[in-house]
This record gives C-alpha cells, sequence and structure tokens, in this order.
C-alpha cells in the first residue's frame, strides 16, 4: 500500500519532474503512488488537474504532494489557489533565482523545445541509440570501429541496460558482446573484439544474482542453475583479468552508477577524452 500520492504535473512530458521528485522521495521511507499528468498547457486542462488532485485528497484524507514544471503563472497561480495538496514549484525553486543571478530573463518555453529535433545533439543522441539498438547482444559484428566503449559480460550481467542507458543519456556509441561457453572453452575473447580491446569494459554480477535473474526467464534450466551461473562468472573474470580488461560488478550498482564509472574512468582513458 502505498503511503503519499504524488502528482507531477507538467505543460511537457512530466519526465524531468518526475525523475527530480522521484529522486528527492528516496530520500524518505516511504512507498508514493505516482501519477504523472503530461501536456497540461491550457486552462482547461489545469482545471482537470485540480478536479483529479481534489479527488485523491478526499478519497485519501491526506495532501497529495505535486511537483510542477508549468511555465504558464495563470495556470501555475490557478494550481496553487485551488488545489487541496502541498504544492513545490520546480521552475519558482530554480528558474526565477537563476534569472536574478544571470541577469536575464528565461526563455518560459512551454513543453518541449519546439527546436530540440533540428539541434547537432539531438540528431547524435538518435543516431547513438540506433547505434546501440542494432549492436545489442552481440547482433552484429559490423561497424564496431564506430562505437564509443564496447562492453562484455555473462548473459543478464546488465550489458543492454547500461548500453541504452549511455546512448539516451550521453549520445555514445554502445557495443554490448555476451561471453559464451564457447569463449571459455577457447580461453580467449571472441575475436571480432580483440581488434577494439582498447574500447572494451566489462560487467560481472553476483553468481547467486545472475541466478535468480535467469530463473525468472528460464527456470529450472542450465542456463539458469548456480553451479553453471558460478562457473561462466569465474571464466568471464579470468578472461577479462587475462585481457586487461577494466571491470566492475553490477550486483548492487545501479546503471547510474555504472555508466558514470565508464564515464570517469573508461571514455578518457581510451579514447583520449
Amino acid at each position: 500500500m502505498h503511503t503519499h500520492t504524488i502528482f507531477v504535473i507538467s505543460d511537457g512530458t512530466g519526465i524531468t519532474a518526475e525523475t527530480f521528485g522521484t529522486a528527492i522521495m528516496a530520500q524518505f521511507e516511504s512507498k508514493p503512488r505516482i501519477i504523472r499528468v503530461p501536456f497540461v498547457d491550457s486552462m482547461d486542462k489545469v482545471h482537470q488537474a485540480v478536479r483529479q488532485i481534489n479527488h485523491v485528497a478526499e478519497v485519501e484524507k491526506r495532501k497529495p504532494i505535486i511537483f510542477t514544471t508549468l511555465v504558464s503563472q495563470e495556470m501555475l497561480e490557478f494550481l496553487e489557489a485551488n488545489c487541496k495538496g502541498k504544492l513545490f514549484d520546480m521552475f519558482g525553486t530554480f528558474v526565477r533565482p537563476l534569472e536574478v543571478e544571470l541577469g536575464q530573463k528565461s526563455l518560459h518555453r512551454v513543453g518541449r523545445f519546439a527546436d530540440i529535433s533540428e539541434s547537432k545533439e539531438y540528431l547524435e543522441r538518435m543516431e547513438a541509440i540506433n547505434y546501440t539498438l542494432a549492436h545489442d547482444d552481440g547482433q552484429t559484428n559490423t561497424d564496431l570501429t564506430g562505437a564509443d566503449v564496447i562492453l562484455v559480460g555473462v548473459s543478464r550481467s546488465g550489458k543492454t541496460p547500461t548500453s541504452l542507458y549511455l546512448a539516451m543519456q550521453f549520445g555514445l556509441k554502445v557495443a554490448n558482446y555476451p561471453l559464451i561457453p564457447e569463449d571459455f572453452d577457447r580461453k580467449q575473447l571472441p575475436p571480432a573484439l580483440v581488434p577494439f580491446r582498447a574500447k572494451l569494459f566489462g560487467l560481472t554480477i553476483d553468481p547467486n544474482r545472475l541466478s535468480a535473474i535467469r530463473s525468472e526467464r528460464r527456470p529450472d534450466s542450465k542456463y539458469a542453475s548456480l553451479q553453471n551461473c558460478r562457473y561462466e562468472v569465474a571464466e568471464a573474470e579470468a578472461m577479462m583479468r587475462r585481457s586487461g580488461i577494466e571491470w566492475l560488478s553490477s550486483t548492487t550498482k545501479s546503471i547510474e552508477e555504472i555508466a558514470t564509472t565508464i564515464l570517469q574512468e573508461v571514455l578518457p582513458q581510451h579514447l583520449g577524452h
């Protein structure tokens, strides 16, 4: 059972406000229910949002928490005056003090930036995502020269989510390649990866955790057995040591932490950034 209801009210997608609000609420021992209300870009939609918030307040007998990134001052004032919740205006908290500090008015753009899809950074990020999807799980060995980093590790060690996070958040082209029993029998890296050793970064995982993850996908299989998971993890770690590949365990680390390590330690060394 959730302890609080949190509304995220935005004139755009609301993803930024939801991410920020979730990070803030993670500091508290509560299990909030998050309701994102995106594209609130008219007074009619603000009225609808207020009705929804007030209904929850009446049913739960508790003030909902509201994170908002509404740019329109008229809409914001109506929301604040009429909703039965605790409002946190994220633009008011950060943008207005910055206007004073920088000595200039903000652009007050509503929703997603109209020109973002035409920007160089946006196009590069889309290209990186397409590249990363095409090179997921060793689907293709073509154009590994274009990769910024190549993740290696046993199946289900966290390579795919880390790859996509690096592509979506930082515009990096990431290939990922599973280490399989045939590689362990040869005691060598997959031949396709050898020329790109400087771009390789390894992920490993606790065998017990790996067995649990694999069992969800293929229960009672050799693939998911603890004995096999111990074997694969030990062989993969030994191979990475022999090959001089930097690696870390994904067992207790979030995708964000893994990505930060790659950004700070691997890319500057291997790519000369």
